[in-house]
């Protein structure tokens, strides 16, 4: 991910809410939460400077009142920021009219929120194709692309059902058919999936997964969830009081947090779910060990996934890079190590 550009740039942005944020933050760009508050002021994001890469699932964590989902209707200028800088490519969204924005959520940006709010007098095909009806695409060719996004998403043959004869789950995925129907460059999901039951959840996680990995697109995602994060997350950036406190991937925060809020928010998160397997291996002996290696792992491979494998496995295996060199050997008392402090 570190060659990939950067696809959204958020530069110092701020939303502050209440009269006279304009006058209070020009006077002072760099105000505290202390200040903020005695301005009479609510200081929803404050100063956020991050990078969405392309291609990458970011996802933003934080407690609830945070500015998480604030911050993210900043960058699709749902709600307008108080100050900063949005560049998506070579656009800077601040200076982006009223119609030009329209035209970019139009064509480029995608949204799924926690409310499926799917139009219930038209069916499944209806309102997947409904934002390509907006854009004033033909009949036929929104029907067509309608159909092939709801095969994407797992619901063909229930393109003539109505949302009140579908589950959650498949409400949830008419509602991520309809975001994708637009082919957007920029995804945006706030919390999608918190509102479902736990099986349901997990599936849509993995149909996620899923179609991510066919569709390569530019997510922020936003949960309150850290095993959601962990499953889902290139990097995750966690919030507190509306700004940023850390960016890293899921294995950057748990092992090494920038901050005590950032080690007591993850506290809990079972390790073995979070480190990779390069994290913990040792050097390559020069001789391979007597009996030879019980087989070759990616790097990359959470050590819970790998806990399984070393069941009744005496010998270590070779770790390898992505391409496919051997950098390292892991045993199974390596691994016990890890589930023992989980």
């Amino acid at each position: 991910m570190t060659t990939a550009e950067v696809k959204l740039a958020c530069k110092s942005i701020w939303k502050l809410f209440g009269p006279g944020a304009d006058k209070a933050l020009s006077q002072n760009p760099d105000l505290s939460l202390e200040e903020i508050q005695n301005h009479g002021l609510i200081g929803a994001v404050r100063n956020v400077s991050l990078d969405v890469l392309e291609g990458e699932i970011f996802v933003i964590m934080g407690l609830s009142g945070s500015g998480k989902s604030t911050l993210v209707r900043c960058m699709s200028r749902l709600i307008e920021p108080t100050a900063g800088q949005l560049l998506f490519g070579d656009i800077d969204l601040l200076q982006a009219s009223a119609a030009e924005m329209i035209e970019i959520r139009r064509h480029r940006m995608g949204m799924v929120f926690q409310h499926f709010a799917l139009l219930p007098h038209l069916t499944v095909q209806g309102n997947v194709a409904f934002p390509l009806e907006v854009q004033g695409v033909a009949q036929a060719e929104r029907l067509e692309r309608a159909r092939e996004v709801i095969e994407l998403v797992g619901l063909k043959g229930r393109e003539h059902y109505y949302p009140r004869e579908l589950s959650g789950g498949q409400q949830q995925r008419v509602g991520i058919a309809r975001s994708l129907c637009v082919e957007p460059e920029l995804w945006f999901l706030d919390e999608p999936f918190s509102a479902l039951d736990p099986l349901i959840r997990r599936e849509m996680q993995d149909e996620f997964l899923r179609l991510q990995k066919l569709l390569e697109k530019t997510i922020v995602f936003i949960t309150h969830d850290f095993d959601e994060a962990i499953r889902l997350a290139d990097r995750v950036a966690i919030m507190k009081d509306g700004a940023v406190v850390q960016v890293g991937t899921p294995e950057d925060l748990v092992v090494r947090p920038a901050t005590s809020y950032v080690a007591e928010f993850t506290r809990d998160v079972s390790r073995a779910k979070v480190l990779s397997v390069a994290a913990i291996m040792t050097a390559l002996p020069a001789r391979a060990p007597k009996g030879g290696y019980a087989g070759e792992i990616p790097g990359a491979m959470r050590i819970s996934d790998l806990a399984s494998e070393m069941r009744g496995q005496d010998k270590p295996f070779a770790v390898v890079d992505a391409d496919g060199k051997r950098i390292g050997s892991i045993s199974r008392d390596d691994v016990i190590e890890v589930l023992m402090e989980g």
